[in-house]
């Protein structure tokens, strides 16, 4: 078959590009912002992408399109495809026709931690040679690709509660069909598509609906919002994961404070202790969603234990980019007020004594349509220093943020920059949060601490 994928960019379209492609399909796609890493990672895999959304970029001889969710009506991509009568398919669609309804399909969903669980989730089956398959929203750090058919039967997805497409609004996650549904956490986001949460937790409530009664729903039995979607109606077994309660199914305990040791209880017995390399008490709470998923492909708490010793985080997910005697500059994806809480937290906790700058981007619709202004203060409260880096063009202010933290507004690159460059002490710590490009900032502060590790009077720039 030969495919076109409007959208190709998209970390998921991308995904689907990918194990269309080892299927054995012709793939070619087009964006409207097309450059590396993305652009590059898909020509190697011999994908051709084209740059905008021209009709002509469809060739005569296409089978099938898929259409991605940035696209709607008006684009003139999509107008073509409607005037002409051409056969498209939205990417879920396809992915369930033609991969996940002859696998045992892992959907992981929740707002905060999707890509960090599917990833311990499919490294866990891999290093107990179960061959999964996967399509994950990031660069997972123990495998060479985001996404990949697999051998085995189980197939690991990240699974998203955004639209489908304009011509399907329906959650994305709806047309997976999980054996095995994660449901990690439930907050209100996606205001541009949401209008509360009540409208979330209808659709996760959608999600439960089709998990076969044979099948398996681990939930995180500390979050109400979940509690409230079960008692909707639930006919799967369900599996409560807890970092409160040890009489809960599956129970996590911290050893050292940044929680990069703790122990595993089931039904309130301890069954082993993790030491690996992450740290947070959203990871933790992660790896035991993990372990708990994995239990029920017939992996001991034990084998999971081992698989995440070794188990290397996702790219962007509080991850270090650069460190010295004086110096640490991390990354993470968290644009959610609770993700950007835990984040700072987590590294309040390793480095108590160190200047804590944040440096963040208000970026997603959420959070400038104004949903999250009473929380975002109170999320930075960790830090010492919190930089809203804030272009000209972005309505959004810091006006109305109120917190512990000391909040200083940029209005530039350059301006972020320096503002950073002088309030460096000999003990600090950055981290940048973003669900977006943040402009190559992270970047930028890595190339120039290198920098000045060799030179020391060299200040920074953009």
């Amino acid at each position: 078959m030969n495919i076109f994928i409007a959208g190709i960019c998209g970390t998921f379209m991308a995904g689907i590009a990918q194990i269309a492609k080892t299927a054995n399909h012709r793939v070619s796609g087009c964006d409207a912002n097309v450059y590396p890493p993305m652009s590059t990672l898909l020509v190697d895999k011999g994908i051709d992408v084209k740059q905008g959304y021209d009709p002509g970029h469809i060739e005569k001889d296409i089978d099938q399109i898929i259409i991605g969710n940035a696209l709607s009506r008006g684009n003139m991509l999509v107008e073509e495809v409607l005037d002409q009568g051409l056969d498209y398919q939205s990417g879920p669609a396809w992915l369930h026709n033609h991969i996940l309804m002859k696998r045992q399909v892992i959907a992981v969903a929740g707002t905060h931690g999707k890509t960090t669980t599917s990833s311990m989730i499919a490294w866990i089956l891999d290093y107990n040679d179960k061959k999964p398959g996967f399509l994950i929203g990031g660069k997972p750090g123990n495998f060479d690709s985001s996404a990949r058919t697999g051998e085995g039967q189980h197939f690991v997805i990240e699974a998203d509660e955004y639209d489908t497409a304009f011509f399907d609004k329906r959650s994305k996650f709806v047309h997976y069909s999980p054996n095995i549904a994660v449901l990690n956490n439930l907050e209100f986001d996606h205001a541009d598509i949401f209008s509360d949460l009540g409208q979330i937790k209808t659709q996760f409530h959608h999600l439960v609906r089709i998990i076969p009664g044979n099948g398996h729903i681990v939930i995180n039995a500390d979050d109400e919002n979940l509690a409230e979607v079960i008692a909707m109606g639930h006919w799967s077994h369900l599996h409560g994961v807890s970092t409160g309660d040890i009489n809960a199914e599956w129970f996590a305990r911290p050893i050292t404070d940044d929680h990069s040791q703790f122990e595993v209880y089931q039904w309130g017995e301890k069954i082993h202790e993790v030491n690996w390399n992450l740290m947070g008490s959203h990871n933790m709470q992660n790896a035991l969603a993990a372990i708990a998923a994995a239990s029920l492909c017939g992996i001991t708490v034990k084998s999971s234990a081992q698989a995440l010793e070794t188990f290397i985080t996702t790219d962007r997910r509080l991850q270090l980019l650069y460190s010295s005697t004086s110096t640490h500059l991390y990354e993470d994806f968290a644009h959610h007020p609770t993700a950007i809480k835990y984040t700072l937290e987590t590294l309040r906790q390793k480095y108590p004594h160190h200047l804590l700058i944040a440096v963040m981007e208000p970026r997603s619709n959420t959070m400038q349509s104004g949903c999250h202004n009473h929380t975002l203060g109170p999320a930075l409260d960790s830090a010492d220093i919190a930089l809203i880096y804030q272009p000209t063009e972005q309505e959004w202010n810091t006006a109305h943020l109120s917190s512990k933290a000391e909040l200083v507004s940029c209005q530039s690159k350059e301006q972020l920059l320096e503002t950073i460059n002088l309030r460096l002490t000999t003990n600090s710590v950055i981290i940048c949060m973003s669900n977006g490009g943040f402009d190559g900032i992270p970047a930028s502060l890595m190339k120039q601490f290198q920098t000045r590790r060799n030179s020391p009077d060299n200040s920074l720039s953009s």
